[in-house]
């Protein structure tokens, strides 16, 4: 039986991620703060809970990750932890640094003084390659350029996960994800956001939902297929560096086309205005990947499309919002 120890073991990705690796027999730890101890709605969606052992842990305190790969000596570490939202990214830029880029560093280290033999996954970002605007898509060669505090501190995490590998010889792997989603994605998410809002707006619950930059494009992917390519990852003889994407972006406009006509409403404008709270100090307008090396390498290749994914959210939070009126 192989151990898994993974971080952000309550968010999206760790819990479907989980629900991968014990159905794949593995023992999966996870590390939560204390202060979201019970915070496992995501995991209870997938049905999970029960199944995972929880180890107290922040990734602002160095001590406790020791501590947590000590007693746990896993196979596998999965770092998914992070302060995730870019948006409020500028405005707590401190406490993302602390989290994203030192809380990376501080699991290298517990990883080299206790299971150095162990694999490792850094959970990095297609928000790295910011304003790099490359004629069709970003690969792993793409120059990065980050916009925002969140992106920066996910570039540090990126680069020192390749400065362990190269300069230890340790099995240390980068998996940039770009944008996925899934019914358990964060209300503060732009996509659940609008996926919750139809539902709401269906129901008679809500009148209309306030968005930001609606050019904006982005890959947009399932979560279930990505949290694969980052096992698969862990597989490989040799450790690497993969984008993980569909290879097609979408605007916010096409995701309203896609939500709003779940509930058959052609015309969302009626039900859309531009919220300026939602303006970024700076943006990133428009990303695409391409995962040849993936495809060739881990042999994987996304098998969720951009429509089913939305109605897979929207139908969802329709249940939620019908079960939540008739209580």
């Amino acid at each position: 039986m192989k151990t898994a120890l993974i971080t952000g073991v309550t968010g999206q990705d760790g819990a479907y991620l989980s629900k991968l690796l014990l159905g794949r027999g593995y023992r999966v730890f996870g590390i939560v703060p204390r202060s979201t101890r019970y915070a496992y709605d995501n995991l209870d969606y997938l049905g999970v809970t029960s199944s995972v052992d929880f180890l107290d842990g922040d990734m602002a305190d160095q001590g406790s990750l020791l501590r947590a790969v000590r007693q746990t000596r896993p196979d596998e570490i999965y770092n998914l932890a992070a302060q995730s939202f870019v948006a409020i990214s500028w405005d707590q830029a401190s406490l993302t640094t602390e989290v994203n880029a030192l809380g990376a560093l501080y699991l290298l280290e517990a990883m080299r003084s206790f299971v150095p033999r162990a694999k490792f996954y850094q959970a990095s970002t297609s928000e790295m390659y910011g304003s790099a605007h490359v004629k069709g898509c970003q690969t792993e060669g793409t120059p990065f350029h980050p916009r925002s505090p969140y992106a920066i501190s996910k570039l540090y995490a990126y680069w020192m996960t390749v400065n362990f590998r190269e300069s230890y010889r340790m099995f240390c792997c980068n998996g940039i994800l770009f944008n996925h989603e899934s019914p358990i994605r964060g209300r503060e998410f732009v996509t659940r956001k609008i996926t919750e809002g139809v539902a709401r707006i269906e129901a008679g619950l809500q009148k209309k939902i306030g968005l930001g930059n609606l050019d904006s494009k982005r890959d947009w992917g399932f979560a279930g297929d990505y949290v694969e390519a980052m096992r698969l990852m862990l597989q490989r003889k040799d450790p690497g560096d993969y984008i993980i994407c569909t290879g097609k972006n979408h605007s916010i406009r096409e995701f309203l086309d896609e939500a709003f006509r779940c509930i058959g409403i052609r015309d969302w404008k009626p039900y859309v205005f531009i919220d300026p709270s939602h303006k970024r100090p700076a943006d990133v307008v428009n990303l695409k990947g391409r995962c040849d090396r993936a495809r060739r390498e881990l042999g994987w290749k996304p098998k969720v499309g951009f429509k089913e994914l939305v109605r897979m959210m929207v139908e969802a939070d329709r249940e939620r919002v019908n079960s939540s009126s008739v209580r």
